[in-house]
């Protein structure tokens, strides 16, 4: 293992700060956590060590050595093909909101299993709230309308005593459904979070795939699949994110005092102006819109709230305990 990666760790830009993964990846502690990881480490044409990320069997395994050496889960799989996704830009979304509950609780962050976060579209690698519940505590409900992806996320719970109490996933049966059959009754949420399908449809996916491997400057014999997967539901829905975030602005409306802070990413900036009217048309309370960068890519998270400031104050004295 290179001893200047050791020494010299390159702080990456734009992470959040309490972001584990602010630095360069240090693969001789990885590989010592995860040694499986030691086969698909190499020295790249830049003199840094790093992995073939066009190998989706490497990009997994470095996610397996992500999650048990700063995470603590030492069994985490996911059958071929679903979405293998990149730890630190999860991270920050679970950071940032837990800023946005500090800010709705006087500066001190909520911490503990009484938080309560559901997770819209959770996938099968349960890495929301895998980061969430190390990091804070929180209690997570993952929803998915994939019955594969909510089967191996419960295979990744059951197979993890940290998570066997603390996060529970749900199938979404209604397609059209986002909120509805997912919470039941009487109960609520301090927030909500999704990552929304970029894609309108699987021809725009693919050419969104294309435009990955140019990036990762991959040779075209080696194009055997998106290096971090995902199965269609993951990447593409009829709308794409535009639709499918309207939906979701729409169908929170219904159940405005269920969740304190709603909130989805928003990769297409050009979403956003129609994100604000939406929400004004549904008159919420409050909106945050958050920005994301992660090296070159950036993104951003926006949040709402149907709460008055009576009403978070009650939320906040009932469950955060003020």
């Amino acid at each position: 293992m290179s001893e200047k990666s050791k020494i010299f760790p390159l702080e990456k830009s734009g992470l959040h700060p309490r972001n584990r993964h602010r630095f360069r990846y240090n693969f001789a502690a990885l590989c010592t956590s995860c040694p499986e990881l030691t086969a698909y480490v190499s020295v790249n044409k830049y003199g840094n060590e790093s992995i073939d990320f066009s190998n989706p069997e490497a990009v997994k395994t470095l996610n397996k050595s992500l999650l048990k050496h700063f995470y603590g889960i030492s069994n985490w799989d996911i059958p071929a093909n679903y979405l293998c996704p990149p730890i630190p830009g999860r991270a920050d979304y679970i950071h940032y909101m837990a800023d946005l509950l500090s800010f709705s609780n006087k500066g001190n962050l909520p911490k503990g299993d009484s938080i309560r976060v559901l997770d819209i579209g959770a996938g099968a690698n349960c890495v929301y709230p895998i980061i969430g519940n190390s990091e804070y505590g929180w209690h997570f409900t993952g929803s998915d309308i994939d019955p594969g992806a909510v089967k191996s996320a419960k295979q990744i719970i059951d197979s993890n005593d940290a998570l066997k109490k603390a996060v529970e996933y749900r199938l979404q049966t209604a397609s059209s459904a986002i909120f509805r059959n997912i919470i039941k009754p009487g109960e609520v949420f301090d927030m909500s979070m999704c990552n929304p399908p970029f894609h309108s449809s699987r021809a725009e996916a693919e050419a969104g795939t294309e435009r990955k491997w140019k990036n990762l400057d991959i040779k075209k014999e080696k194009k055997t699949s998106l290096n971090f997967g995902g199965q269609n539901t993951e990447l593409w829905c009829e709308g794409g994110e535009e639709l499918f975030v309207r939906r979701m602005i729409e169908q929170s409306a219904e159940l405005p005092e269920k969740c304190f802070w709603y909130s989805t990413l928003i990769s297409k900036k050009s979403n956003i102006p129609g994100v604000f009217r939406l929400l004004e048309k549904v008159k919420v309370f409050d909106v945050k819109i958050i920005n994301m960068e992660q090296g070159q890519k950036v993104s951003r998270i926006a949040a709402w709230t149907f709460l008055t400031e009576q009403q978070q104050n009650e939320w906040r004295i009932k469950r955060w305990k003020l």
